[in-house]
């Protein structure tokens, strides 16, 4: 059975669209998996007594880090809170996985305290999915976690994201490419430079080279290696896509799969347990695609 836990109270919208979200998944969910539901349990009741399923628990928990708040003070004068109850339920091993739309620097925080990185890990990185205009899907590592970042770093995101595009996202042998302002190789500054020749000497990784911002849509890399610097400027961009063709009236699959929502919400890698960050305005159908994610992650 895959245990997966669901913050009902983390983002803009919840815990309305976290239900809605969960209500809409357990309508075709496998048999497998089970959700337990993280919140205020008079609230949740309410919310979910139209759920004809039974594959989802309530988990009681007081209080909510709001986004506002310094996340490492909350996390710990806040121990009954949603994503605190969250991260006990995780590091007791009583779910698989944790979910949330909340405050993204006290997840980190949880994930620091709580289950911590993998051995040999020198720093987590959040992965962000992004279509391709063939219809495939690369992985972007990182989105924002590490705005500075040695050398060292770039090459554990890249082994990260090449071992979850592996197992994951089914790519049987993922390219991997280093997001730099030139193609060729010593272009760009030192952090690209050493990176490059990091990345050009490690044989568990097969290493195309350098890419450009234009190849981001496309095929070329699977797995898009940056600092979190770089890959949060170019998440926010392409999230922006989606916004112009709403505006627009542009109804094409492309831009469709630029919207946040169609991934649902972002793995953080490199932790000893799967975690996955959503967007604070997240709705219905994000919350859904988060389970989703956190049911093939698992």
């Amino acid at each position: 059975m895959i245990r997966i836990g669901l913050d009902m109270m983390g983002g803009d919208f919840a815990p309305i669209e976290a239900a809605k979200g969960l209500i809409d998944y357990l309508a075709n969910a496998p048999s497998n998996v089970h959700l337990f539901a993280i919140g205020d349990q008079a609230t949740l009741q309410s919310l979910l007594q139209d759920c004809k399923s039974n594959q989802y628990t309530i988990i009681a928990s007081e209080g909510v880090i709001a986004m506002h708040e310094h996340p490492t003070k909350a996390f710990k004068e806040k121990p009954q809170s949603s994503i605190a109850v969250g991260y006990h339920l995780l590091k007791e091993q009583k779910i698989d996985v944790l979910i949330s739309a909340g405050n993204t620097g006290a997840m980190l925080v949880g994930a620091h305290f709580s289950i911590k990185a993998k051995e040999g890990v020198l720093r987590p990185a959040i992965g962000s999915f992004f279509p391709r205009t063939s219809g495939k899907t690369g992985l972007l590592c990182d989105v924002g976690l590490n705005a500075d970042c040695k050398p060292e770093n770039l090459t554990q995101f890249a082994q990260l994201g090449v071992a979850f595009a592996k197992t994951v996202l089914k790519i049987e042998n993922p390219k991997c490419g280093l997001i730099n302002i030139g193609e060729e190789e010593g272009k760009g500054n030192l952090l690209c430079q050493e990176t490059y020749n990091l990345l050009k000497e490690d044989q568990t990784i097969n290493f195309i080279g350098n890419i450009e911002g234009r190849d981001v849509f496309s095929d070329k890399a699977d797995v898009m290696v940056c600092d979190g610097f770089t890959g949060n400027i170019v998440l926010k961009m392409g999230e922006q896509l989606a916004e112009i063709a709403k505006e627009k009236n542009i109804d094409d699959p492309f831009f469709k799969r630029c919207d946040f929502e169609t991934y649902g919400g972002s793995p953080v890698l490199g932790l000893n347990k799967p975690v996955i960050i959503g967007h604070g305005i997240s709705k219905a159908k994000a919350f859904a695609n988060m389970i989703d994610l956190a049911y093939k992650m698992c």
